[in-house]
């Protein structure tokens, strides 16, 4: 499957204090006390991270970041790509698909 049409959600288990245009996310399982796993977004981080609830298009926050920012498609795509490899590595999003497979 395409990247572009895939939605993905966050995970419920941390939790998320927006602070000015940041988003910090603090897992709750875990050794929180190890720095490293605490998250910081930055405001474009931040805006993907709203998006991020089982019924958007990586496409559709793509286009949400174009709109909101003056970069180009094929920016926001590879930013907003890797963001959301990175967040799902850590742990903190997965595909909604994956919910669907365990459902099925």
């Amino acid at each position: 499957m395409d990247i572009s049409t895939k939605r993905f959600i966050k995970e419920n288990d941390f939790v998320t204090r927006n602070i000015k245009d940041e988003t910090i996310i603090v897992p709750v399982k875990g050794d929180v006390s190890n720095l490293d796993s605490i998250y910081t977004l930055n405001e474009v981080g931040s805006l993907v991270w709203k998006f991020l609830d089982g019924q958007t298009s990586v496409s559709e926050i793509v286009d949400a970041v174009c709109s909101e920012y003056d970069i180009t498609p094929e920016e926001a795509q590879k930013d907003v790509v890797d963001l959301i490899g990175s967040l799902e590595k850590a742990g903190l999003i997965h595909s909604s698909e994956d919910n669907q497979e365990k459902q099925d």
